[in-house]
């Protein structure tokens, strides 16, 4: 294994277990801080939203640290991917409403915060190496096509 991967397998360890304690978070300690990302205008109650994203962060976390295989590990990143740009709106929410959570109490925090998102997007690809298994699946396609 070369340092290439190396580093890619540490990193998806990491950001596992980041996933997987933020998940813990949502549902003991944490729960009325992650509330505050929740959108005001989100049709569900707060309190179920915390919940709900708080497994959904278990299970990816776990997956992220029990798959290691391509395309499967891949396919973990392409999900958590897709969900951290499905939270980015409770993240934008959060500056747009100035409500304080997680120490982020100044507008200029927030809006920090909200530089962050992209960055955990391109971690969960690169690190599960999904670009390359996405990029080898298009040019597969587009050969047959």
């Amino acid at each position: 294994m070369n340092t290439t991967q190396n580093l890619r397998r540490l990193a998806q360890a990491v950001l596992g277990a980041a996933l997987a304690g933020a998940g813990i978070g949502h549902l003991t300690v944490l729960r009325e801080e992650f509330q505050a990302q929740v959108p005001t205008w989100f049709p569900l109650d707060a309190d179920f939203v915390v919940l709900a994203s708080g497994v959904v962060e278990i299970c990816l976390g776990a997956a992220l640290l029990l798959t290691w295989r391509l395309p499967a590990r891949a396919y973990v990143g392409l999900a958590t991917a897709a969900f951290f740009i499905v939270i980015f709106p409770g993240n934008i929410a959060q500056f747009v409403e100035h409500r304080d959570a997680f120490g982020l109490e100044s507008d200029l925090a927030r809006g920090v915060r909200l530089l962050f998102q992209p960055v955990l997007v391109a971690w969960a690809l690169l690190a599960t190496d999904a670009w390359s298994v996405v990029r080898q699946r298009v040019k597969g396609n587009s050969a047959t096509s």
